[in-house]
């Protein structure tokens, strides 16, 4: 039986209704307003009948002066105006979640919801004390499906094993691919964003010999993201992306730095956030080079493999925007809500190397209180800056070795791991990691701070933190200013019973 019919008493098949979200509804108006189409023209485009056409243009005024969210097809009378911002917030979270390949349950959902509307509370002038009491329960979720049309919630227990079952059929499909197409682990590529927040110390540090705390950090002048790319085989790095939220810092300006010169392709726009232009440029002015010769060096085939997420910044038909030089380029998509059990990126190697950049801090932290006549404190208020920072990146990049790049690919293509070590081709068992993490906390303790390895962890985990209230806000404003301009043009969809933006949750 079709998804869009559903049998009712008697066994007579009956059509379910079709929800109109707020936002089409307002394309409806502004189409017989100003385009001044008559009621059936609207109805022929939009596939509706024309009572309905009719019934949403008699409710125009009260329409227009609704504020949601991209998807919304209910609105709840007598609601609070700070659970409708929240939902409103929630599903841009929802859409940001997915598009990244990521699960998001009925249970992670209601938890968002939760701190979003605590965050917001603290944040809204008067706000009563009785706001604090929205528990996001199951019945205010269930509520929340059926105004913005979202459906098909698996619980965190179903998610995690439907994701495993695809896993397992995503690598049976992977090694099928590699061996028809002939691809040796040289010629195997993944590459992931992270975001890194290169000014933050862990949140109990404390300066014990200055009597201190370091001054606190701007959580949006103080992250960048990072692009990091490297093959299978592990020999092969490519140069960072690196995204910041300033073209032209100051201290670029102060030291006459040339940004093609730096050890990173560097790009900026106000969040500091991957984009498609960025990602295309990079594939073309970096990735192609390098792989081309480096496949010339190793005396290999000229065919390249780039398996990727299904994050935004990465276009679908990203084979067409390579230039000709670099067609033998294919690109591979890992399946949704399977990137953070198969991406070799996620498996160890991006958070081996944030540990990596805090080493790499406090060791220069270390040189400039033992050489120069600064403090700490100083140091990190005035001195440290975004080209220190791309240095420590550097160091660090470099410091994630060819056993940690290629072992991360043991779930994905398990065959490409060699299962014995050879000559110059050392183990990295746990307990490098962890030595790894007494060497941040030795280092803290000569630098007078109060720290532990639980510090590190945390701050580790800070940096893989996901988008604030307020940076959900300013993707909101985004989504409502491209529906007006979306408007303004008299843009049409052309498949106007699509789902939500906040698609299925699955």
């Amino acid at each position: 039986m079709s998804a869009t019919r559903m049998v009712a008493k008697g066994g007579v098949a009956k059509k379910k209704k079709d929800s109109i979200s707020i936002e089409l509804k307002k394309k409806i108006i502004e189409k017989h307003e100003v385009g001044g189409l008559r009621v059936r023209d609207i109805a022929k485009l939009y596939g509706r009948p024309s009572s309905t056409i009719s019934t949403i243009l008699k409710k125009k005024e009260e329409i227009k002066k609704l504020d949601v969210a991209k998807g919304i097809t209910v609105i709840t009378k007598k609601r609070p105006k700070l659970l409708e911002n929240v939902e409103k917030l929630l599903l841009v979270w929802i859409n940001k979640k997915q598009s990244k390949g990521d699960t998001v349950s009925e249970g992670i959902t209601c938890a968002k919801a939760k701190a979003l509307y605590m965050d917001l509370v603290r944040k809204t002038p008067g706000a009563s004390s009785e706001n604090q009491a929205f528990k996001a329960s199951r019945g205010w979720f269930e509520n929340f499906k059926k105004r913005t049309g979202i459906h098909g919630v698996v619980r965190s227990e179903e998610a995690a094993s439907n994701n495993t079952a695809a896993a397992q059929t995503s690598v049976s499909e992977f090694q099928t691919f590699i061996t028809s197409e002939g691809f040796i682990p040289q010629q195997v590529f993944n590459c992931n964003e992270t975001g890194l927040f290169w000014k933050r110390m862990p949140k109990r540090t404390y300066i014990t010999t200055e009597e201190k705390s370091l001054p606190g950090h701007k959580p949006m002048k103080d992250r960048l993201t990072l692009l990091l790319c490297a093959n299978a085989s592990g020999d092969n790095k490519m140069k960072p992306l690196l995204v910041y939220h300033s073209e032209n810092p100051q201290v670029f300006k102060r030291f006459k730095v040339q940004r093609k010169q730096l050890s990173v392709m560097w790009r900026a726009n106000s969040k500091a956030w991957v984009t498609r232009q960025f990602f295309t440029e990079w594939i073309n002015e970096v990735f192609g080079p390098s792989v081309k010769k480096y496949l010339h060096e190793k005396n290999l085939p000229l065919k390249a493999l780039l398996v990727l997420d299904n994050a935004p910044a990465h276009p679908p038909g990203l084979e067409d925007d390579l230039l000709e030089e670099f067609q033998f380029i294919k690109v591979k998509f890992l399946p949704p809500n399977t990137t953070p059990i198969l991406q070799p990126m996620n498996q160890q190697v991006i958070g081996n190397f944030k540990k990596l950049y805090t080493k790499a801090l406090f060791q220069k932290c270390v040189e400039v209180t033992e050489y120069t006549s600064l403090t700490l404190r100083e140091f990190w208020k005035v001195h440290f800056n975004i080209l220190n920072c791309i240095n420590l990146i550097d160091k660090a990049w470099d410091g994630v070795t060819v056993r940690t790049l290629n072992t991360a690919w043991q779930k994905l293509w398990p065959e490409c791991v060699p299962h014995r070590d050879f000559e110059g081709f050392r183990p990295e068992p746990v307990e490098a990691t962890e030595q790894l993490v007494d060497e941040i906390v030795s280092l803290g303790h000569t630098l007078g701070l109060e720290m532990d390895g639980a510090d590190v962890e945390e701050l580790v985990e800070e940096h893989s933190q996901e988008l604030t209230t307020d940076e959900l806000l300013e993707l909101h404003k985004e989504q409502q200013q491209k529906v007006v301009e979306e408007l303004s043009s008299g843009e049409v969809e052309e498949h106007p019973k699509t789902k939500t933006e906040a698609s299925v949750i699955r």
